[in-house]
């Protein structure tokens, strides 16, 4: 089938073996690729009920059947487990260089199992895979484990070779439950614990490389596809303001909407918003856009911090959630200051949002007297030396890498933590946009604000943000477009340039299936069904569809509200649209 490898390789740890198998040409036409093929193999080899930090758990790095073509977006991967942050379905994606040297070793899915006895590194190439002893990278930050695993590993100066590795830090290795695998010093796939995954396999970093390319059903239709969408697009709003902007021009949208997590969820403005908006980073430090291979957004910002303390820290970032992570919830009102602690959460391999959330919490269980411990509002220094405790898992650090169930239930704190399934929301206040709310409730992976990207049809003025009434229906769509863009892994920015049709045509020309709306749909749909299957088997309820309670009961200072019988509305639309009972579980034979 053309736009896929035809193969799967399977990896044991414990036992150093490798076999390739060849995935079942109707699971590809089911599920696509990517998110699609994973979530099959997670529903098919994992065992229910799983500890995720056992042997195993499989963890599973997919490409879509769009990488190392000309398709734009198309430059990232995939990584599929079951969370130790929620208990349920985990998926992260990160672009960059990477994703392409992992499509280059030639396979569709890469299913890794078991547990090596000492520190190890693979590499995987067409031929297999070859494992190497690790014992001095452990304990290596982020950015020197990918410099030190490419330098010894990978293959160099051959023509048309492309190499790359996916990485861990040491929260990775103590397995604080949101950590993060890295690529490209910068690129996270940050959310959901898959580093803890890694690290409790004692698997410290993976190098890809090859020279393979997927055979394309029709490469001259990709080819004048990519050249049309990028004369078309190249003066598109969307594009001119991620280009110059990047995501941190969230930062003034939504204080200016009423709904910036602000002093750990308690209001929805910064009053300083402006000295940490993309104003101030652009003004106040040396920035350029940063793409990844395939892209001409280049919504990264490469930045170099001028004068002060940090003068001359360097990297890429900070991104829109870092910012309300930690110039919102913990009032940091300097983005030189967010940028050092965004570049502490890199090199040690943790995801920001859900950082500056436990610090953020820690902060009122001080302020509560819930604890003794010396933190507050606006102290960098405390919450630097915090992170970096619970990164190696020392004293209070301990509790907070385990998660904001742990924490919030021993400092008896459940009223106030905000979390849906123990994964922290990112900057969209639900009390503001209701239909981010209905995300953040129905998401597979936990508060998430990217399964649908709600906040856009939301905030551009497509559908009332505290309208209730048909917002299911909005928000299905959506969904399902890109739940395809996942199987295909196509990067979210290109969501307003990728409507439906345009992802018909992109499908056909590259797998040679015959797309149109209704069966992209229907893909979308089973892919969504495979992955519902999943989080019942791991014990997932109606309950575990809502917000906290605190979001029902605290309205913010502007009035916002988000009732109980409101969300409750919206959650039976969403259940009833995607075939699913009054419980949430997938009926059998339903179309969409």
């Amino acid at each position: 089938m053309d736009g896929f490898y035809g193969r799967v390789l399977l990896v044991d740890l414990a036992q150093r073996r490798f076999c390739v198998e060849a995935p079942e040409e109707g699971v590809l036409l089911r599920a696509i690729g990517g998110k699609g093929l994973a979530s099959h193999l997670l529903l098919s080899l994992n065992p229910p009920q799983v500890d995720p930090l056992s042997q195993e758990n499989h963890l599973i790095f997919a490409t879509g059947p769009v990488c190392g073509s000309l398709v734009w977006g198309s430059s990232r991967y995939g990584v599929f487990t079951k969370s130790p942050q929620t208990g349920f379905y985990s998926e992260s994606y990160a672009g960059g260089r990477t994703p392409e040297a992992m499509d280059a070793a030639g396979y569709d899915a890469v299913v890794i199992k078991g547990k090596s006895k000492t520190p190890t590194v693979l590499v995987i190439d067409p031929q297999g895979v070859a494992f190497h002893e690790a014992d001095d990278l452990w304990g290596m930050d982020t950015y020197e484990s990918e410099d030190e695993a490419i330098k010894r590993f990978a293959k160099k100066n051959e023509r048309g070779f492309r190499a790359g590795a996916v990485v861990i830090g040491p929260a990775g290795e103590h397995q604080v439950c949101f950590s993060v695998i890295e690529n490209d010093h910068w690129r996270s796939a940050g959310r959901t614990g898959a580093g803890s995954i890694m690290g409790s396999k004692r698997l410290k970093a993976i190098v890809f490389q090859g020279d393979c390319r997927r055979r394309l059903a029709d490469r001259n239709a990709v080819e004048m596809f990519a050249k049309h969408l990028a004369a078309e697009a190249k003066e598109h709003t969307l594009v001119t303001a991620y280009k110059s902007k990047g995501t941190p021009m969230m930062v003034k949208v939504m204080n200016e909407a009423g709904g910036f997590p602000t002093r750990y969820w308690s209001e929805g403005t910064y009053e300083k918003w402006q000295q940490i908006s993309a104003d101030a980073l652009h003004e106040r430090c040396e920035v350029r856009p940063r793409a990844c291979l395939k892209c001409f957004m280049a919504c990264g910002r490469m930045t170099k911090i001028r004068l002060g303390r940090h003068a001359g820290l360097r990297l890429e970032g900070p991104e829109y959630e870092t910012i309300y992570a930690f110039g919102g919830l913990c009032a940091i009102d300097s983005i030189e200051e967010i940028i050092y602690l965004n570049d502490i959460c890199d090199r040690l391999g943790m995801d920001t949002i859900s950082a500056g959330n436990l610090c953020g919490l820690t902060i009122e269980a001080a302020r509560r007297g819930k604890i003794d411990y010396a933190i507050d509002y606006g102290q960098v220094d405390a919450i630097a030396g915090l992170l970096k405790k619970i990164a190696f898992r020392e004293g209070i650090g301990d509790l907070l890498a385990r998660g904001i169930r742990a924490a919030s239930e021993e400092w008896g704190l459940e009223d106030v933590a905000v979390h849906v399934k123990g994964l922290e929301p990112p900057g969209y206040d639900p009390r503001v946009l209701k239909g981010v709310g209905l995300g953040y409730a129905t998401s597979d992976r936990g508060a998430c604000h990217l399964r649908a990207t709600f906040y856009k049809p939301e905030l551009s003025g497509m559908i009332d943000p505290d309208a209730v009434e048909g917002k299911a229906a909005m928000f299905v769509d959506f969904e399902d477009r890109l739940t395809l863009f996942d199987a295909l892994i196509l990067c979210r920015f290109y969501r307003d340039l990728y409507p439906w049709e345009a992802l018909c045509e992109i499908v056909q020309s590259v797998t040679g299936i015959e797309a149109d709306k209704k069966r992209l749909k229907a893909i979308s749909a089973n892919i969504s069904n495979m992955v519902r299957k999943f989080n019942i088997q791991e014990g997932l309820t109606p309950e575990d569809d809502r917000l906290p309670s605190r979001l029902h009961k605290e309205a913010l200072k502007g009035g916002h509200r988000i009732s109980e019988a409101e969300l409750k509305k919206m959650v039976d639309d969403y259940y009833r649209l995607r075939g699913w009972d009054e419980q949430g579980k997938p009926r059998a034979n339903h179309t969409p």
